[in-house]
């Protein structure tokens, strides 16, 4: 019975060991797993891009904002002239959040009654919770260093409570007025239907195609396909329209359930976010099929699938914030689809917004579809020579 089951055991050693690139992927994928879960997920959210419109332009309009920056929760990445360019901002992804400080800002603090707005990015479950509450504390902290200095200019203890003596009620000097964007009420489904519609798409358009070409090489039809006169890219193309069908009607069901069963609100053009999803669509598929092409089996293959849908997700924005993380990691989160599809789900659904605000991610998602498809041609065209 030992020496069966060590024939069995050498035969598995020896297939294993000739399957170098399958043995790496094993070998390697808990150490990709390890670094992503280790760099890419950030649960403490800091140093948030922040626009700011300052209408006041005064000292104390200054320390008010860099106690936020001095605090590592925010970093002031622009100055803009009116609210409207705030929004416009947080609409184009530019900024999660924006600061607008009123005029006369160091008048209304030296009479108590300072109020600064605060806007923030609610197309982002973690943006939204992180900004929300450090802007609260890191404004208390700083409006009681603002009553504190008063009080010493005032000649009165540190210890005392500058407003006893007066039969007045001790009120903090400014207050800030938070405003939730596009999700006031911090709905878990408004944050979650936009980026599972992306991540759902990448993940099946992928799947699906994967195994196209590696199937066909299995199988024995790769010689049936030498001797005909079609051309590598077609082979691709026909390989894709059926899938890019069936993840067009899943597209459009989980749309529909998301909206009219679960009420989440679609605030932009649909026949827009059809388009792009179709781009989209066409994007993965290429990514599926390029897995299919450079792959020698079909147990390889979904291997692949595996590490590439993994790592797309932690590093595209679906679940953390892409300004977390380092810089090599943003760099390679720009070799999924889903990387740039999120905010373009995410700004038409949520946010409402037009090409206007995303042709960067459309052009970016356009030059993706073409080079993915030519590498996928590439890469099969030997094989049919």
């Amino acid at each position: 019975m030992l020496r069966r089951i060590w024939a069995v055991m050498q035969k598995e050693f020896i297939q294993t060991l000739r399957d170098r690139r399958t043995l790496v992927i094993l070998i390697s994928m808990p150490m990709i797993q390890l670094l992503l879960f280790g760099y890419a997920i950030n649960m403490s959210v800091d140093h948030i891009p922040t626009v700011v419109f300052d209408r006041s332009l005064d000292t104390a309009s200054h320390a008010y904002v860099d106690a936020m920056v001095a605090s590592g929760s925010f970093d002031v990445t622009d100055y803009v002239s009116s609210q409207a360019q705030v929004i416009e901002a947080i609409d184009a992804g530019r900024a999660q959040a924006g600061i607008i400080v009123p005029p006369d800002f160091a008048a209304q603090v030296e009479h108590g009654t300072a109020q600064v707005l605060m806007l923030v990015d609610g197309s982002d479950f973690f943006t939204s919770l992180s900004a929300y509450n450090a802007a609260e504390v890191i404004a208390q902290v700083h409006a009681t260093e603002v009553l504190m200095s008063k009080a010493e200019r005032s000649g009165l203890p540190l210890g005392r409570d500058p407003g006893q003596g007066s039969g007045q009620q001790n009120l903090l000097p400014l207050d800030t007025r938070l405003r939730i964007l596009y999700n006031p009420n911090l709905d878990d489904l408004w944050f979650v239907i936009p980026g599972m519609l992306a991540m759902l798409i990448q993940v099946q358009t992928i799947a699906l195609t994967a195994a196209a070409v590696v199937r066909e090489r299995e199988r024995g039809n790769i010689e049936q396909i030498l001797v005909t006169p079609i051309r590598s890219g077609e082979f691709m193309l026909g390989k894709m329209v059926p899938t890019a069908l069936i993840a067009i009607v899943n597209l459009l069901t989980v749309l529909g359930v998301g909206v009219y069963w679960f009420d989440v609100p679609f605030q932009g053009n649909f026949w827009l976010f059809l388009w792009l999803s179709l781009l989209y669509v066409l994007s993965g598929l290429g990514l599926g099929l390029l897995v299919s092409t450079v792959s020698q089996n079909q147990k390889q293959a979904h291997q692949l699938v595996a590490v590439t849908t993994l790592v797309g997700l932690m590093l595209g924005g679906f679940i953390f914030p892409r300004y977390t993380m380092p810089p090599i990691l943003r760099v390679a989160g720009n070799l999924f689809p889903l990387t740039y599809f999120i905010p373009i789900s995410r700004g038409i659904i949520t946010k409402g917004v037009g090409i206007e605000l995303l042709w960067e991610q459309v052009a970016a998602l356009f030059v993706y579809v073409v080079a993915v498809l030519l590498f996928a041609a590439r890469a099969f065209k030997p094989r049919l020579d």
